[in-house]
């Protein structure tokens, strides 16, 4: 599995910083969906599901968290804790987050509004969908 980490242009100067999210120039599909997580209590992974066909980009806005992604061949473990850095979550990769700084604000953009269907939340379910598409 290719690990896919965006730099997002970071602009700034002695008032703060500013990184601005454009869909199909630095987000690389059109944005449909932006949610966000925040107050993730201690111990508590998130996560837990593969989509079928929709792609997102994960930001970190405040704090840091860790991600186990997995392709159903490999399985990489990241911490994201750069609000000037997206991680790419493609379709069929399994995903969790854990291990959420108490001040954590993960920011997910998406190419398509919700769709229950689109969810595969069996691990089991996920690798019996990579095996069959071998």
């Amino acid at each position: 599995m290719q690990l896919k980490l965006i730099q997002l242009q970071k602009h700034g100067d002695e008032r703060g910083s500013l990184v601005a999210l454009e869909e199909e120039k630095n987000i690389p599909f059109p944005i449909k969906r932006v949610y966000y997580l925040f107050g993730t209590k201690e111990g508590v992974r998130r996560g837990y599901h593969a989509h079928k066909k929709l792609k997102q980009v994960a930001i970190v806005m405040i704090g840091s968290c860790r991600f186990h992604l997995d392709d159903g061949k490999e399985k990489i473990e990241l911490i994201l804790d750069n609000p000037a850095q997206g991680l790419i979550i493609d379709p069929m990769i399994w995903h969790e987050m854990y291990d959420f700084s108490e001040d954590c604000v993960l920011m997910v953009l998406a190419d398509d509004y919700y769709d229950e269907s689109d969810y595969i939340r069996s691990h089991e379910e996920f690798i019996n969908k990579n095996e069959s598409n071998k």
